[in-house]
């Protein structure tokens, strides 16, 4: 059974502004929350295109989405096909460019990943280092931990996990390796708990917790793969359309607001001046919320995986 909480359901969907005749984009299909969600609000020539690259999350959503069956597409793919993934299935094209009305990206693991311990993704269950979201994949968490070099692992950990005993961690990693190979998650997480001082790993929730983020991250190169298609999310934007993103850790929010602010144009006029004369304030988007949105007390006690989420919302000038 795939039982997933839906972050900023009613937040995300209600920043793209949903039109009935509109085309929207779940890029990030996972518990299809967003997407039923989505699929009510649209009237008969409204179309949603939900992508994911999870067998698992496309099975779960032809039984979720079917009383919508007749305006969703469900495509599997990483959504850093985004473009092509449009022009395959004949959106409406300006100058070559496919235009659609919203896309929406609800980033980081569903919930049925993490809980099912066969995925790998947990450190609650001991089971075998995979970590693919897509399971055609060929990377696995299995081969980083025992065939990447000791420095490779360690910039792995240190710049996705943010993991400050980086070093000491990887150390660990190949002088188990260099014995036998290491083959659970269950085996990594006893030497994660090695490398981190008692007294750190008395802090801070679970010690393992940013080594597994780490790993996740590299073994489906979430992070340029989210970069490459946030930039195209923004090429394929109509004018009016938005896009709303929501992160669950601090890389994707800085990736996110980066990408975002890179597009608002940058006004070079003197305060004083009563509007702008410069051409610089005319960029391709515009903020909608200037601060990240985040759940409120309510939806946190109900979900606290939630506790990180931050919603932005951008759209199309």
């Amino acid at each position: 059974m795939f039982h997933h909480i839906t972050v900023l359901k009613e937040e995300a969907t209600e920043g793209l502004h949903i039109k009935r005749d509109g085309i929207y984009v779940d890029c990030t299909l996972g518990g299809a929350g967003h997407s039923s969600l989505i699929a009510s609000k649209l009237g008969e020539y409204g179309r949603l295109i939900a992508l994911d690259q999870d067998d698992w999350a496309l099975d779960n959503a032809r039984e979720k989405l079917a009383p919508y069956a007749d305006k969703v597409s469900l495509v599997k793919t990483n959504f850093r096909h985004l473009e092509e993934t449009l022009k395959e299935l004949a959106v409406p094209m300006k100058d070559g460019v496919p235009q659609v009305d919203g896309i929406l990206y609800d980033l980081g693991v569903s919930s049925p990943q993490f809980d099912e311990g066969e995925r790998g993704f947990s450190y609650n269950h001991d089971a075998p280092l995979d970590m693919r979201m897509d399971q055609s994949s060929d990377l696995t968490a299995w081969h980083i931990v025992n065939e990447w070099p000791e420095q490779e692992i360690a910039r792995v950990l240190y710049q996705y996990g943010e993991e400050k005993f980086s070093r000491r961690i990887a150390k660990f990693i190949m002088e188990h390796r260099a014995q036998s190979p290491i083959q659970t998650t269950g085996q990594l997480v006893d030497i994660i708990k090695e490398g981190i001082p008692a007294a750190a790993r008395r802090t801070g929730g679970h010690p393992a917790k940013r080594s597994f983020q780490a790993l996740r991250i590299a073994v489906n190169d979430e992070l340029r793969a989210f970069e490459e298609s946030l930039h195209q999310a923004v090429r394929c934007l109509a004018p009016g359309g938005r896009v709303s993103v929501i992160t669950f850790h601090s890389l994707e929010d800085r990736i996110c607001k980066q990408i975002f602010n890179g597009y608002v144009g940058k006004c070079t006029c003197p305060p004083d001046f009563p509007m702008c004369v410069c051409g610089g304030g005319r960029g391709e988007l515009k903020l909608v919320n200037r601060k990240p949105i985040v759940p409120g007390e309510e939806e946190l006690e109900q979900n606290p995986r939630a506790r990180s989420a931050k919603l932005r919302v951008a759209e199309k000038l």
